[in-house]
Parts: C-alpha cells; structure tokens; sequence
C-alpha cells in the first residue's frame, strides 16, 4: 500500500494534502512539468554560446592551427573572397612573371609538391618587407616558390641561393627560372643540401626550408648563426605528422628566436636584434 505515504520500492507516490494548500501544490507541480524544457532548453543555449566564445576562430575544427588572429565581427564572406583574387602585376616584367607562376600551377604542379599560390605570396611580401639581400632556400623543385622570392628580389637588389637533389627538378627550375627572367638573381647548387649549405659563407636574411622534413633541424644548425640579426627562417609544412618536433622544439625554446605558426603550417621565425 502507498496511501497516505511516500514509499520508496515499486510504488511512489506523494501524500495527498488536502484543501487549498494541496490545490496549490498540485497546480505549481503541473506548471513546473511544462516550463523544465523549456528551463533545459536556456541552459544548453547558455553552455553552447559560452563554449563558441571561448573557441576563437580557426579552433572550432580540432588539429587545425590558428591563423593571423580572430576576424573582426561582420567581416564577411565578400571580403574575404577579395584576398583570393590573383595578385596584380604593377609592371610588365612583373607581368610576365606572375604569368609564368600561373602556367606552372595549372601544368606543373604534379608530383611537384609545390608551396600553395598564396604561401608563394607570402615569401615574396616578407622578402620583400624586410629588403631581403640574400634568399637561401632548401628545395627547389621547379623553381616555384624561387620564383616568387624572385618577385621581391629584383626589387631588393638580392638573390637567391637555391638547392635541390634531384637533378630533373633542378633542369626544370633552370627553366622556368629562365622562362620568368630572373636567371640573373638565381644560383642553383645540385646535391645533398646537408652538405652543400657548408660552402655557404656569407650573411643570410631569410632561410626557407622546404625539402626532407627530418633534416630541418640540421639545416637550421647549419644555416640560423649566417642569419642576420633581424633576418627570418621560414619552414613549410610545419603539421601535425610531417612537422620534426625536434625541430619545433629548437625554433620556440630559445630565447633569441620569436616563432609563429601561420594557419596552413608556414612558421615563421625571427633572430631578434
């Protein structure tokens, strides 16, 4: 029997008041029953709001690395496609060499392994940000990415000391180099970089590493006391599997460095003054 009492078992029930008072208690039992949903419903929408706020962009997809920073709120889809617009040429050599890019990302890129478009550009806006006087970079390829260095290059008065193993990619580079007309700015070293970078003996204002990703960390060893001061060691590919953590670990515990991850895996690492 489960009359009168609140019984614990199998039979639950509540003792019955009588008069106005058990009224009440019923009428506030039935309205609690429909406003728990909706009570839940705030809730879930509280935790969801308070989780995206402190998620900032480019953390909502896990394994992904953040970019520049936050966008500004009501930055949207329409200017953000302006920045995939291809790059305007201010002259006609330049013209002709961002032509040259645009055939060798459309009919070259196969099997290449080629940095993205928009990571060439990159290399060119630092080079050419910081007045680069002296580009070395660790695999060439077919000279795509030497080639937007290239692009700053003329413009700094520098050049660019460029290495490559494998003897095909590097007669292709001699080609496409020629195609662009910046042959002049470009020295080509066949062989194992891991040794040909010792015959280097002269001031480096940027590094690019972009070859055999186990080897960053030697190359950087090698390469980081020719770095001016003020000068930068960009590596590619810097991601989850293909980045050495050894080497991640060399760029962001010394105290002389400053290192950042850009969002596609471009780090970029400064030799402080």
């Amino acid at each position: 029997m489960c009359r009168g009492s609140l019984r614990i078992g199998n039979c639950i029930s509540f003792v019955r008041p009588a008069g106005t008072v058990g009224q009440h208690i019923r009428k506030g039992a039935k309205m609690l029953k429909k406003i728990i949903p909706g009570i839940l419903a705030v809730i879930l929408l509280a935790a969801v709001g308070f989780l995206s706020a402190q998620q900032g962009p480019g953390q909502q997809f896990p394994g992904r690395t953040r970019g520049f920073g936050p966008m500004r709120r009501g930055f949207g889809s329409t200017e953000m496609s302006a920045f995939d617009k291809a790059p305007l040429a201010k002259d006609q050599d330049e013209k002709k060499i961002l032509a040259v890019l645009s055939d060798m990302d459309a009919n070259q890129s196969g099997g290449m392994m080629n940095v993205p478009m928009n990571d060439g550009r990159l290399l060119r806006l630092l080079t050419e940000t910081i007045g680069a006087k002296h580009v070395v970079e660790l695999g060439t390829s077919n000279g795509f990415s030497g080639i937007w260095f290239c692009l700053a290059l003329r413009k700094t008065g520098g050049k660019l000391t460029t290495h490559e193993i494998d003897a095909y990619s590097a007669s292709l580079a001699r080609q496409n180099f020629k195609r662009a007309g910046v042959e002049n700015l470009v020295t080509l070293v066949e062989g194992d970089a891991h040794k040909t970078v010792t015959n280097i003996n002269e001031p480096i204002d940027i590094v690019f590493l972009d070859a055999d990703k186990e080897g960053y960390l030697d190359y950087f060893n090698k390469l980081l006391p020719l770095v001016r001061q003020g000068g930068l060691v960009i590596a590619h590919n810097i991601t989850p599997g293909q980045a050495d953590p050894k080497y991640v670990e060399a760029i962001t515990t010394n105290p002389d460095l400053e290192s950042i991850l850009l969002n596609g895996g471009v780090s970029v690492t400064l030799k402080k003054r």
